[in-house]
Order: structure tokens, then sequence, then C-alpha cells
């Protein structure tokens, strides 16, 4: 099936169109099974997303004290550095919306990694109700949402081309090193996000076309880009971009 694109005119525009999309899933989630469990990106560019979560009308919109959120990635760095996923998050969104404590479910990147890796998986799997095995796409076993960006080289979340990531078919989660940013990363692995009832991949700038033409619209290499492993169960995966990020790749009617 084909994924969902949906290309707005500007950087505001799809930080918009994400927002909804966000509040919308919550509101059905909480509403049909009585939360929402949604993973949310790190970086630049779902900052703005985050902000206008925290204003209104979106906070006083969404039911908080029914979110758990958890993080598709994670610099194993302390939660207080500039460089910590955890960090902007916390202090766009979470210092401004009721979310208990006890439902933030954060990758603890001062451990050391395998450690961090090894916790985050037990704690996912003791959210969604799966000790062991692959998880569940049953009626509550599934996280609802999973936020993703796109980096210039084909990466999503920390699954960098050329990771061992890609041959190991059975973790949640994985500690990789990143040789490029010289940072040990942890990430949500493919087999947990293809598992999500709802992928969103928010991608912007003019930077990006390329890519995006090459994950959406070019055949997949032997060796897939990451952004191109990513495919959920039942295709609910869609595309958010802004006008100069999808400049090049073909239009959907």
């Amino acid at each position: 099936m084909t994924p969902d694109r949906r290309i707005l005119p500007t950087a505001e525009g799809a930080a918009d169109e994400a927002v909804m999309l966000f509040a919308e899933s919550a509101e059905s989630a909480i509403r049909d099974r009585g939360r929402f469990v949604v993973a949310v990106a790190g970086g630049s560019t779902p900052r703005a997303v985050y902000q206008r979560l925290a204003s209104e009308p979106m906070a006083s919109r969404i039911d908080w004290s029914r979110v758990d959120l958890l993080w598709g990635d994670e610099r194993c760095v302390a939660p207080d550095q500039p460089a910590s996923n955890y960090l902007m998050v916390r202090t766009t969104l979470l210092d401004r919306v009721p979310i208990p404590e006890a439902r933030v479910h954060r990758i603890r990147g001062e451990d050391r990694p395998d450690e961090a890796a090894e916790r985050y998986e037990l704690e996912l799997r003791t959210l969604l109700g799966k000790a062991t095995g692959p998880p569940s796409i049953e009626h509550v076993g599934r996280i609802d949402l999973v936020l993703l960006g796109l980096g210039v080289d084909g990466h999503t979340a920390s699954l960098f081309p050329g990771g061992d990531w890609a041959r190991d078919t059975t973790s949640w989660v994985r500690a990789e090193y990143h040789e490029a940013s010289s940072t040990w990363r942890v990430s949500l692995t493919p087999l947990i996000i293809d598992a999500a009832r709802r992928v969103v991949f928010l991608v912007v700038g003019r930077d990006k076309a390329g890519i995006v033409k090459q994950v959406l619209d070019s055949p997949p290499r032997r060796t897939p880009l990451p952004a191109q492993v990513i495919a959920p169960v039942d295709s609910r995966v869609c595309w958010i971009l802004d006008a100069a990020a999808g400049s090049e790749i073909e239009t959907r009617e």
C-alpha cells in the first residue's frame, strides 16, 4: 500500500498537520482503550510540534493524564545535557502539560548503552503487556503512534545505514555506536516500530528533498535505507512534508 503523503506549503503548516494527527490519534486511543501510547522523536524538526501541543487549544484538548510518553531514540548522554532528546521534549512539552511522571518513560542515556537498551526494552514489554517474544498487534499491546524524522543519509530514529540493527530480528531496543558522530545511541528497532498502530514521518527543508525522493520513489537498494525498512504491519504510515522537502517526489492524487 502506498504511504499517505501530505505535502504542506510551509514547515509551519507541516507542524500544524502533525499536531492535528497527534491530537486525533490521542483522542481515538483514549476513547477506545483508555490510554495513548506515543513514541516521540528528537532532533530540531519536531520541536515546533511539541511547542504547539503545549499551547492552547491543544494543551487543554488532550487528556494528558492518560498519555504514556516514550522516546524513539536517545543519545547516550545525561538527561540535562543539550544533546539529550529527553531534555528537548521536557523543555518544550513536559514542563508545560500535566503528564504524570509515572507515564514518562525516558531512555536512561546516562547508563551504560547496553544496560540502557535492556532496561528500556523491559519497560516497554511491561507497559505493552508482552513479557517475551515479538510485539503484539492485538487490541492493546501496541504503541499507538510513533513519530519519526529522516536524516540526509536515510536514517530514522537512531537506525543508521550499515548498523548491526539490520541483522537483529528479535530486539525491541538496541544500543549502537555511531561512528560519524562518535556517540552511542539507544533506539527502538523496526520490529517494535512496525507493530505500532500508526507511524508518522515529519520531514522539512530543501536539504531533505533528495533523500525523501530516494526513500519514497526509488527502488530499494540491495540493502534498503533505514527509513525504507519501516513498514507497519497494517500499512498505516504517513509522511508529512513541507513543500521544500517534497519538491522532488511524485505527487499522488
